[in-house]
């Protein structure tokens, strides 16, 4: 019986609400079948802190906590304000930093951060409402400088929401107008063609600091063209680990994974994606608090080396800093 209290925030005001309580509640079953004494915190669409139903400031809510598992996706747990709370109060918590976790979860920043480090990613541009340039001028700009088809993300979230494919022939004008009606700031980016994969790290394990899973395959419905959000947990996609690419392609996918890790001072875990094509191995993106629900991928990659759910939260507690 571990003498440690954990606190779990899951919920969130974002749109990965529900996948954050999914994952929450993989937490604390873990926790409470290790032994960990818990306290359960959801955090509303609206921002409040919840603890047994009533309202609670975040100091109270944290108050006598040991360590706190920050199981929140999207903003406001991946965009590192949570964690500036945490940091404040002084109290171990899992996952990264505060300004870490805020330049990985904003797409651009991400890869303006890793250009200068040979990491091959997809030609791309961010949007915004208030470029100066209006949006035909904007669409007619990237057909010239990529394409024909393009893949249309908001530069702050996750789990593929509102992400859209826009294929040849489509209007990319249209599409980015639907999607800057909904988001203030989109990524567009060169849509490549080929398998996807990820790789998950953790920290201090196996003596290693930086430790890489073995690459998970990820092999879609055939009417799919990526792994949308409906692909990631309807349990039609295959995931497949190990992975069948070749041992160089598995090799580089690894090393650009732990470069990623590294290069953005992530802390604790770190899950990226990859398209393996035949013009190379293509970076799109790195998940700071990755899901761990029955049907994420990094639990997955975890126990093709015999890490199960259990030891995989309480080697993240224990390892948990301020």
């Amino acid at each position: 019986m571990s003498h440690l209290q954990v606190a779990v925030l899951r919920g969130g005001p974002s749109e990965e609400y529900q996948i954050s309580m999914r994952t929450g509640s993989a937490v604390l079953q873990a926790l409470a079948e290790s032994g960990y004494q818990v306290k359960d915190i959801i955090i509303t669409r609206q921002g409040e802190w919840l603890e047994h139903g009533f309202s609670r400031s975040p100091e109270n809510a944290l108050q006598a906590v040991d360590v706190v598992f920050i199981a929140l996706h999207g903003a406001y747990g991946e965009d590192g304000e949570v964690q500036k709370i945490i940091q404040r109060l002084g109290i171990p918590f899992t996952g990264s930093r505060s300004f870490a976790s805020a330049r990985a979860f904003n797409k651009t920043l991400t890869k303006k951060t890793l250009l200068d480090h040979g990491v091959l990613m997809p030609a791309h541009r961010e949007v915004s409402r208030e470029d100066d340039e209006d949006v035909v001028t904007i669409a007619s700009g990237i057909v010239d400088s990529f394409g024909p088809e393009y893949i249309i993300k908001p530069v702050a979230s996750g789990s593929s929401i509102g992400v859209e494919l826009v294929r040849a022939g489509q209007s990319l004008e249209v599409a980015l107008n639907q999607a800057l009606e909904r988001y203030e700031r989109v990524l567009v980016e060169e849509f490549i063609r080929g398998k996807e994969a990820t790789s998950a790290t953790l920290e201090n394990f196996r003596n290693q600091q930086v430790y890489v899973f073995p690459t998970v395959e990820i092999v879609t419905p055939r009417d799919t063209q990526f792994f949308t959000t409906e692909a990631k947990y309807d349990g039609e996609t295959v995931e497949i680990c190990p992975s069948r690419f070749s041992y160089g392609e598995r090799g580089r996918i690894a090393e650009v994974s732990a470069l990623v890790h590294e290069v953005l001072d992530l802390s604790q875990y770190s899950r990226s994606d990859f398209i393996v094509s035949d013009k190379g191995i293509y970076f799109l993106e790195v998940n700071t608090l990755p899901g761990l629900t029955a049907e994420s991928l990094y639990p997955k990659a975890a126990a093709s080396v015999g890490l199960d759910l259990k030891q995989l939260i309480a080697h993240l507690v224990e390892t948990a800093t301020c």
